[in-house]
């Protein structure tokens, strides 16, 4: 799995590439469906990110520490962790 940085690297990638005008439709519909899935995988990174902060911020007032939380596909169950 690529890291944040390198997904958010290709989506630039893909951005500008669709920006430059010279693909055909075809292609372009093409590259549009990656930037999208670039996206998204971005967009859940950053919200996993934003809640395990969330979790440690809430928390800090009684002792740090980290725990699991659900994200909206329910890909991380909520609950006492690490």
């Amino acid at each position: 799995m690529a890291s944040f940085e390198e997904q958010l690297k290709a989506l630039e990638s893909v951005v500008e590439r669709l920006e430059r005008g010279d693909l055909s439709l075809e292609d372009s519909v093409e590259l549009f469906e990656e930037g999208m899935k670039l996206s998204d995988a971005c967009k859940k990174e950053l919200e996993v990110a934003e809640g395990k902060i969330q979790l440690l911020v809430d928390r800090g007032r009684s002792g740090m520490k980290v725990v699991d939380f659900e994200v909206k596909d329910g890909t991380e169950a909520n609950g006492e962790g690490k």
